[in-house]
């Protein structure tokens, strides 16, 4: 038991002391590591001023369970600390000192214990370790980043408990993604051209333009992209910030409303703009790097916003469609010491599982990758966090002048048919060396012609230990970096080629290098 003087509501002249169940990192526990005794102790005390503080990590990280703290009194818990922390083994003091994250970073259940917590009628202060943490760009993001967490675990813990009471104010609950619903790129007139050209050669057709507005909108099956090239406005100003690049990504949740309800809620920014009489009012927040995320609905006329904006164009001669079916995932780049920031913004926000993160090699220096996903994989996102330029991706965010996303991958299924189809239309595809395909018959003991069929078109390949196979297809860089992606999955292949990263970043230097 230790001795720790807090400032709180408690009798005058009484001595606070404070059992911890296991200290904090400025007074560890000698002879107490479970709030259980902790707690016998004060139970047997029974003084007023002699009372719990609960710290989450000394409780997780040990593997002791927090349903027991449903039956301690709720004013006999006079502070809860949170810190989340990774699932790896380590030396406890080790992972204390240095391994703390806010909640919804790491492994640990913290909103089971949440859920104990408040289940005890708990309503005094929560608060977040988080003195040694030098992951964020600023302090001020760790306060955003900290009152992000603490909003968003409190909204899980009480809908997954109805009966709790929280003085939180209520919102919507985090929202699925059906689908990107289109990637709009702002490029000045003659950028819009030579993006035209690369979008032709992908078997996209320029199907409609802007009644108001120098906006393009080009399609291929479900994928909509549009070009923005309008000489006032935000688009306008991403494009001059960080020259052709994605400025903007529309969504298709089931209620847009309540998704934007939500971002806002939970910290973000609503952006807005000046309309034109014939333009929809579409709710938007501010992401990535600036970008703008637009979210539409099928239960408004929202959807309806190609057949009211835009104005049909007459389509003269043979389209060559490449077979590109949907968007399969998008890449954001950013900062490193943005990276946790990011990927807890939309683990919030949306419906999305966050896999580990995982490190991209790269010859320049380590690439720090997080990738997040709906359970039926209709939207796929991953989050790169770089450290310096010399890696491709740190190279992209510090030519583009810190634009947020690098490539899109577009879904086929028939990746030999799409390759086929794009040697006629001029595609560039990324010149992958001999070397790769040595290698990749060696490592899964593939036929020689079906290798050679990989070479021919460029492809590379994976396959994960349950026979999924997946399929990719570069195009060459352009502009600061940003490149295209093709991909076809089998089998339920559920990752993103991470074997495939080394050869394809030195590939993009080589060619980049000339």
């Amino acid at each position: 038991m230790i001795g720790w003087p807090q400032i709180c509501d408690k009798p005058p002249n009484v001595p606070l002391r404070v059992a911890c169940a296991s200290g904090s990192r400025r007074a560890q526990a000698t002879h107490i590591q479970d709030y259980r005794d902790a707690w016998e102790i004060i139970r047997r005390a029974d003084h007023p001023a002699l009372g719990l503080v609960l710290d989450s990590f000394h409780v997780l990280a040990r593997g002791v369970s927090p349903e027991s703290i449903r039956a301690i009194p709720a004013e006999r818990i006079f502070h809860v600390q949170l810190a989340d922390a990774p699932a790896t083994q380590m030396d406890f003091d080790f992972k204390s000192r240095g391994f703390r994250m806010l909640p919804g970073e790491g492994d640990l259940p913290l909103l089971t214990f949440l859920r104990a917590v408040l289940a005890t009628g708990y309503r005094g202060s929560f608060g977040l370790d988080l003195s040694q943490d030098r992951s964020r760009a600023s302090t001020r993001n760790l306060a955003l980043d900290g009152h992000r967490a603490l909003i968003g675990l409190a909204d899980a813990a009480r809908r997954c408990e109805p009966g709790l009471k929280l003085a939180l104010a209520e919102f919507p609950a985090p929202s699925p993604v059906e689908d990107v619903a289109f990637v709009e790129f702002a490029a000045s007139p003659e950028q819009a051209q030579t993006l035209g050209k690369m979008l032709s050669c992908l078997g996209f057709a320029q199907v409609a333009r802007h009644k108001s507005r120098a906006v393009t909108l080009w399609q291929q099956n479900d994928i909509r992209i549009v070009v923005n090239s309008e000489p006032i406005g935000y688009a306008h100003s991403a494009q001059v910030m960080h020259g052709t690049s994605v400025c903007d990504i529309g969504l298709m949740v089931p209620d847009a409303a309540s998704a934007a309800a939500r971002a806002v809620a939970l910290g973000a920014r609503r952006f807005h703009q000046t309309r034109h009489p014939d333009e929809m009012n579409i709710p938007a927040v501010r992401g990535v790097g600036g970008s703008v995320l637009h979210f539409l609905d099928r239960k408004s006329d929202l959807s309806d916003v190609w057949e009211q904006e835009f104005i049909p164009l007459p389509q003269e001669g043979r389209i060559t469609q490449a077979g590109l079916r949907r968007i399969d995932h998008l890449a954001q780049v950013m900062k490193l010491n943005e990276l946790p920031g990011w990927a807890q913004f939309y683990a919030v926000l949306f419906d999305i599982d966050k896999a580990s993160e995982t490190r991209i090699a790269d010859a320049g220096g380590p690439v720090r990758s997080v990738a997040l996903q709906t359970s039926d994989g209709a939207f796929r996102l991953t989050l790169n966090g770089v450290e310096t330029h010399r890696t491709f991706a740190g190279r992209f965010l510090s030519d583009s002048y810190g634009a947020s996303v690098q490539h899109i991958a577009f879904q086929t299924d028939d990746i030999f048919g799409t390759a086929q189809a794009l040697t006629a239309t001029g595609f560039d595809a990324l010149p992958i060396p001999s070397s790769y395909y040595d290698d990749l018959r060696s490592t899964f003991d593939l036929p020689v012609d079906f290798v050679a069929q990989l070479k021919t078109a460029s492809l590379l390949y994976d396959r994960d230990t349950g026979g999924g196979e997946f399929f990719q297809l570069y195009s060459i860089p352009h502009g600061d970096g940003f490149f295209f992606e093709i991909v076809e999955r089998r089998k339920g292949y559920a990752g993103y080629g991470a074997r495939n990263a080394p050869y394809r970043t030195a590939a993009l230097k080589r060619l980049a290098a000339g």
